[in-house]
């Protein structure tokens, strides 16, 4: 049986990302930041659209690994502060660990990045803090391995699925 473990989120940051950080052991770069996630809803009395009074705050990693061509972690880190709408890709991570006041087992879920999408500023018309004048980049993906072709083909001429 197929598993898929795929979320994808579009929210606000709630501050901004951690600086980087260098894993030791495989060079790999790591930045975290938190999105706040909603449901805006239309009243219906009025027209007016009302924000999500109970919104979700998600904790994000991006790991950009050594010689990386694309390097997500740094993306986010230049071009992303609180406030700014982004859209994430990525996958769903459990930890678990143990309190270290002894209150027990604790765990947490997590959105391990895979893909960003800059969506615009918060305030558009400001100008950036950015020392250069180069646009940041709308969309970046991180470079996975290509999924592998399968060595056997359908006897029939039937589509499996």
């Amino acid at each position: 049986m197929a598993t898929l473990n795929k979320i994808m989120l579009m929210g606000r940051l709630t501050g901004d990302p951690e600086p980087p950080k260098v894993l030791p052991n495989s060079g790999a770069t790591l930045t975290k930041f938190s999105i706040a996630v909603g449901r805006s809803k239309k009243n219906p009395l009025n027209g007016l659209w009302e924000n999500d009074p109970n919104p979700l705050f998600i904790e994000c990693e991006v790991y950009t690994q050594a010689g990386a061509k694309r390097d997500l972690a740094g993306l986010v880190t230049k071009y992303v502060k609180k406030g700014d709408p982004i859209y994430v890709e990525g996958r769903l991570q459990l930890d678990q660990w143990e309190d270290k006041n002894g209150g027990g087992k604790r765990s947490k879920h997590k959105v391990v990045v895979d893909a960003i999408e800059l969506l615009g500023s918060k305030n558009s018309n400001e100008n950036s803090d950015n020392d250069n004048d180069d646009p940041p980049p709308q969309r970046q993906v991180a470079q996975s391995p290509p999924p592998q072709p399968k060595a056997s083909k359908p006897e029939s001429d039937e589509i499996p699925f």
